[in-house]
């Protein structure tokens, strides 16, 4: 598949998850969350690269593709598959940027996550959207602590 209809796919997927979202403070926390778990099942499936294609252009201009596979690798990769994940916050947050591309409307969900080779602790996988000039949500970031 070439990588501009990939990018397409993965946004208009997003989309019609969040597409009654008109506006920012119109955005349901429910459907926050159902598209950070799908963000969160693409890295779980290995298509880290994908979720990368989809982000807005200030992620893929931030870091690069090659970086951003290393580190969710090197993050996850120890931790073995996930065995139950929660979500447990929602936050909005508003940026002000000289940078068009960086200012403006963020959803950030929190999920508390169990591993199979960490069985007897959680840990939090943090998974962010940018609500681009486009008026479209797109995945923005993804950390784990």
């Amino acid at each position: 598949m070439k990588p501009t209809t990939r990018r397409l796919l993965i946004a208009a997927m997003f989309w019609s998850l969040l597409v009654g979202a008109a506006a920012a403070q119109d955005v349901e926390a429910s459907d926050m969350v159902r598209g950070g778990i799908q963000a969160i099942q693409m890295i779980d499936q290995g298509k880290a690269d994908e979720l990368w294609e989809g982000a807005t252009p200030a992620t893929r201009k931030r870091v690069t593709r090659t970086d951003f596979l290393a580190k969710v690798s090197m993050s996850r990769s120890p931790l073995g598959a996930p065995l139950q994940r929660t979500w447990v916050a929602v936050n909005r947050q508003a940026v002000a940027d000289p940078d068009t591309d960086t200012a403006g409307q963020y959803v950030s969900i929190e999920y508390e996550t169990r591993f199979s080779n960490k069985p007897d602790g959680t840990l939090r996988e943090l998974v962010s959207f940018h609500l681009d000039r486009d008026r479209v949500w797109r995945f923005s970031g993804y950390v784990l602590r």
